[in-house]
């Protein structure tokens, strides 16, 4: 993909208001580490996050990305009536249907006649949004758009510090700790054309994409069946022949079932999340270098002409790991993820925006986009700041 007259012309960004620190989850944990005889400071050690932040609950994720378009529309002094496409791109979003871009136009009272939907990619959504927006600028058929998101983490966190606590179990908990990197905010990045941007700033040079869908399976977030849990919990309270007689009146329509009695547990969703950490750094880090080397050869950059690097916000591990594999030296990558978590959609955007509030993007700079997501599917997209 190649631009010719596309700019970013502001990223907007909202923070939620409670501020976690990895101490308080660690003491919430408390019952696991002394079963396990675990010393404390264990995640902060594998994650080198020290806090995140958490919505308040019952929080609307539109009301987020609503408020940090809104910012990047002021930076800009661009209204909503300018804006001919919405897209909503968040892992989280707020029902299956209508599409969340929908509560967010209305928050904003968008244009009309602006195309209005949301887009699902993983981590990867918001640089997929800035994507199908440049294109429809180079096609005509657009001059400005905003991609926003609003991730949560409160509720996937405090579930999996529950099911911690009550199974106590060691694989659990190294299942879990990517799951515990998570953070919650709200993004939105203005996109228009070149006729429209003022200062003529961090113009889209293009980009390059890359997959590996073999590893679709290696980290997992969704909603699944009370009943497994319910039946694992019965077998430890009760020993492995009661869990089997609960397993076998559901599954099997015996017992107190066949008299009519469904307790419905089947139809009782909760949240989950599965990730295989040690296998997505793996098959990630080398799909990632795979990407760089297309990213390097389509522009005909060499690795010390790219003057600073933004990539996706997982943890200390992935980065050292990101940035030795494709030889970028740590001083040009600017990171966040010590005090925002893993954001999921939000990482890399919002950690422009900062990098760019702290004077570490200057105007001018060459910048690297580099994006990765489950699936895996990895984006990376060139910017002149």
């Amino acid at each position: 993909m190649n631009y010719n007259r596309v700019h970013l012309e502001a990223i907007g960004y909202e923070l939620p208001p409670v501020v976690v620190s990895t101490a308080e989850l660690e003491a919430r944990l408390a019952p696991v580490y002394q079963a396990l005889k675990m010393a404390p400071g264990q995640l902060e050690l594998l994650t080198g996050i020290n806090e995140r932040r958490w919505w308040e609950p019952g929080y609307r994720l539109s009301l987020g990305a609503a408020a940090a378009a809104k910012k990047a529309l002021a930076a800009a002094d661009m209204s909503a009536a300018d804006i001919d496409v919405l897209i909503y791109a968040g892992v989280c979003r707020e029902n299956f249907e209508p599409a969340t871009a929908c509560a967010v136009a209305h928050e904003l009272n968008i244009n009309p006649n602006a195309a209005v939907f949301d887009l699902s990619n993983a981590c990867l959504g918001v640089l997929n949004g800035i994507v199908e927006i440049a294109n429809k600028i180079e096609l005509g058929q657009a001059k400005a758009g905003l991609v926003v998101s609003a991730e949560t983490a409160r509720e996937i966190n405090e579930n999996v510090i529950d099911r911690m606590v009550r199974t106590k179990s060691v694989e659990l908990f190294r299942e879990s700790v990517a799951t515990l990197t998570g953070g919650s905010g709200a993004v939105a990045v203005l996109v228009v054309s070149e006729e429209l941007s003022r200062g003529k700033r961090r113009k889209l040079l293009g980009g390059v994409t890359q997959n590996a869908p073999q590893y679709n399976t290696l980290c997992r977030w969704g909603l699944q069946s009370i009943l497994p849990a319910a039946v694992g919990t019965v077998e430890r309270v009760l020993g492995h022949n009661a869990a089997g007689l609960v397993q076998k009146g559901v599954d099997n329509a015996t017992g107190l079932v066949q008299k009519g009695v469904d307790l419905g547990l089947r139809h009782v969703m909760i949240p989950f999340m599965e990730t295989h950490a040690g296998e997505v750094l793996k098959y990630g880090v080398e799909l990632g270098n795979r990407t760089w080397q297309k990213f390097l050869t389509k522009f005909g950059w060499r690795t010390d002409q790219l003057d600073k690097v933004i990539c996706h916000q997982v943890g200390a591990g992935h980065r050292d790991a990101v940035l030795k594999a494709i030889g970028v030296p740590r001083e040009k990558e600017f990171s966040t993820f010590e005090y925002l978590g893993n954001v999921g959609t939000v990482s890399l955007p919002i950690t422009a925006a900062i990098a760019e509030e702290r004077e570490f993007l200057q105007p001018g700079d060459r910048v690297g986009f580099l994006g990765i997501g489950s699936g895996l599917n990895c984006l990376m997209l060139g910017l002149e700041w």
